[in-house]
């Protein structure tokens, strides 16, 4: 397969063309080359998107698929212009941040609703308008499908993508906290929904879509899952004879000034219910039908430690500090007691 891997550089984009490198397709990415490195025997052509001729290095070149991530509107636009015709197959990697509803659970893909898109003097939700996000990548998937044609276009709506190369403080930070070991602070109760995706098992299945001809809109995530499943096959993982988990409740946690999801004092991969009691439990049935695989917690757990260790400058700090942890969790057993 001929693939054109519209970024390339970081995370996904990075899967995306080391997998399909691999796997022995000829592989080329086109970006600025600003936020990341090619992947070693990956084709690097320089484009900036932000130009309407931003694909002009790849002009007159025809490609059995095309991988797109942009946040950005007018980039999808000038894509499908440029490349309609040129392309069999584009996957266009989308967000459930479409969805506006975050509180129902068990939504699908091909049946809930969706966000407005975005006007068109909106064109880059990072500038300060990140509440724009999902409505972008809803402008962005209009733009695509109709420039490339519905039966040949693969909208990926990504969840939380998880793995070597993850530069969030998410995922991460629950490695950390399980390889320091001690008392450890769970949050919520143990029956509490989490969903996420190995990053390699997203890019194998772009790749999938891309030689199959998959086409729709389908969640990119895997099967919810209990939080308490979660953190025990983690633990088991990194410390099986370390951590102890003790299960804090939301609404101390809230007077507690703990925060969810991620960043400063955040507990990551929680999130307040039930106003986000749809965003981690969605219907993924579909995909996993559809090819989605998922490697066992373990695996991801070990992979990630691994890049941890070996590129500690690229991990970002975050979470709940340990002192902190301390101090919550020193007052639940009182107010327990």
């Amino acid at each position: 397969m001929r693939l054109l891997v519209l970024g390339g550089t970081v995370f996904l984009g990075r899967a995306v063309a080391r997998l399909a490198r691999a796997g022995g397709h000829d592989v080329t990415c086109l970006a600025r080359g600003t936020t990341g490195g090619a992947v070693d025997g990956v084709r690097f052509v320089t484009g900036d998107r932000d130009r309407p001729d931003g694909l002009s290095a790849v002009d007159g070149e025809t490609f059995d698929a095309v991988v797109d991530v942009t946040t950005r509107p007018s980039h999808a636009r000038h894509a499908a212009a440029a490349l309609a015709g040129r392309v069999g197959h584009y996957s266009f990697v989308s967000t459930c941040n479409v969805y506006p509803d975050d509180a129902t659970p068990g939504q699908r893909a091909d049946t809930a609703k969706l966000h407005d898109p975005a006007p068109p003097e909106i064109d880059n939700p990072r500038d300060g308008q990140m509440d724009m996000y999902g409505p972008c990548k809803v402008a962005c998937e209009n733009a695509i499908r109709d420039g490339i044609g519905a039966d040949r276009v693969f909208l990926l709506r990504a969840g939380l993508i998880v793995g070597p190369e993850d530069r969030s403080d998410r995922f991460p930070y629950w490695v950390a906290r399980m390889r320091r070991g001690g008392e450890v602070l769970a949050p919520g109760a143990p029956d509490e929904l989490v969903q996420f995706v190995d990053v390699d098992d997203l890019a194998g299945w772009l790749l999938l879509a891309g030689t199959t001809g998959l086409a729709g809109a389908y969640d990119g995530m895997g099967l919810p899952m209990p939080r308490v499943r979660f953190l025990t096959e983690l633990r088991d993982a990194l410390a099986p004879a370390g951590p102890t988990l003790t299960w804090v409740d939301q609404d101390f946690l809230v007077e507690h000034d703990v925060r969810p999801w991620s960043g400063e004092r955040a507990l990551p991969l929680w999130l307040p219910l039930p106003e986000y009691g749809g965003f981690q439990s969605r219907d993924t049935t579909r995909s996993v039908e559809a090819g989605l695989p998922a490697r066992p917690i373990a695996e991801t757990a070990l992979r990630t430690a691994h890049w941890m260790d070996t590129a500690p400058q690229d991990v970002k700090p975050g979470g709940l500090a340990p002192e902190d942890e301390a101090i919550v969790l020193r007052e639940w057993h009182a107010r327990s007691a």
